[in-house]
């Protein structure tokens, strides 16, 4: 059994008017010479709780690996009352709670590992502190996550056009009454989930997906106030502030080495991944055959593999 830890860390910002708190969990040693994988969950807002399968890194490869809940969702401090305050849910706003979450562990040397917006939120920190000898960070590992949201778009409307007619005509009906809470219209939008969010279904046969993506749509469902802000209400429909989002262009500031990951059928699309692999010099690209957006959970030996073969190369 490994040695699991968790805590909060006090966050204070000048965009904050109360105090707030990150959560975190750190499975494995961690102490002043340790080297650990801090891992970035997506959403924005979907928390921790559906990449826990990524304990195996650390339960089969020996890694320290920290999770957390980025503020606003799972377990750290929530503030519903600033939905829709796109002037506050900014991306400098996560990159500063995890420079944050670094200093309150006493972290000298990391790897980040961003999945979908968490990939996002990692090239974003790359591209501000690669430049920084001190900032400590080594390596990022870019999983399931576009270079811009008009890719990511277009990726999902690529995927989308090759719905039944009969889905995508619920989808386009309600999406143009903005009746995003109608069950025909959430209907919907699970059939495309099933196909390209995760294709592993429920061990009890009745509910769509695993119980880690299961609970994290529990958990979005309680409190969209994040994900709502910044994305919109499902995934290709993104009417949020992150809706013309692009690290493109900037990219090639980073100067650490790179791993991108996406699956074969995932949302994030090549068209999404490929800006990082041309302006990021030497980084390299793995597709996961027959995974989608949840490649760590549909594909758990082979992505932890993937993860770990490359970090040692480098």
């Amino acid at each position: 059994m490994s040695e699991v830890k968790e805590g909060h860390a006090p966050f204070t910002h000048t965009t904050l008017t109360e105090p707030a708190q990150t959560w975190y969990q750190i499975h494995g040693s961690l102490t002043a010479t340790t080297h650990p994988l801090i891992i970035l969950h997506g959403g924005p807002g979907a928390s921790h709780i559906y990449l826990t399968d990524l304990v195996y890194l650390q339960t089969h490869h020996n890694r320290t690996i920290i999770f957390y809940d980025q503020i606003g969702c799972g377990n750290s401090t929530h503030l519903p009352h600033r939905r829709l305050d796109t002037s506050f849910w900014t991306p400098q706003l996560f990159i500063d709670e995890l420079d944050n979450l670094i200093s309150h562990l006493n972290i000298k040397s990391f790897d980040l590992l961003g999945q979908s917006w968490g990939g996002m939120l990692a090239s974003e920190y790359a591209v501000t502190k690669s430049s920084d000898s001190s900032t400590g960070l080594k390596r990022i590992i870019i999983a399931n996550s576009p270079a811009s949201m008009p890719l990511w778009m277009k990726s999902c409307n690529e995927w989308r056009a090759m719905l039944p007619r009969s889905v995508d005509e619920t989808l386009t009906k309600y999406e143009a009454a903005q009746d995003y809470t109608n069950p025909e219209y959430t209907a919907a939008v699970l059939e495309f989930y099933k196909l390209h969010l995760c294709r592993k279904q429920h061990p009890n046969g009745t509910d769509p997906f695993p119980e880690p993506v299961m609970k994290m749509m529990k958990l979005l469902e309680e409190d969209d106030t994040v994900y709502f802000t910044m994305n919109g209400p499902s995934e290709f429909t993104v009417i949020g502030s992150l809706k013309e989002w692009s690290v493109i262009g900037r990219l090639g500031k980073v100067n650490v080495p790179t791993l991108v990951i996406n699956g074969e059928y995932d949302e994030a699309r090549a068209i999404c991944v490929k800006p990082f692999v041309d302006e990021i010099k030497g980084a390299e690209w793995v597709t996961i055959q027959d995974a989608s957006h949840c490649a760590h959970l549909e594909r758990t030996e082979e992505f932890c593999r993937v993860v770990t073969e490359w970090t040692e190369r480098h």
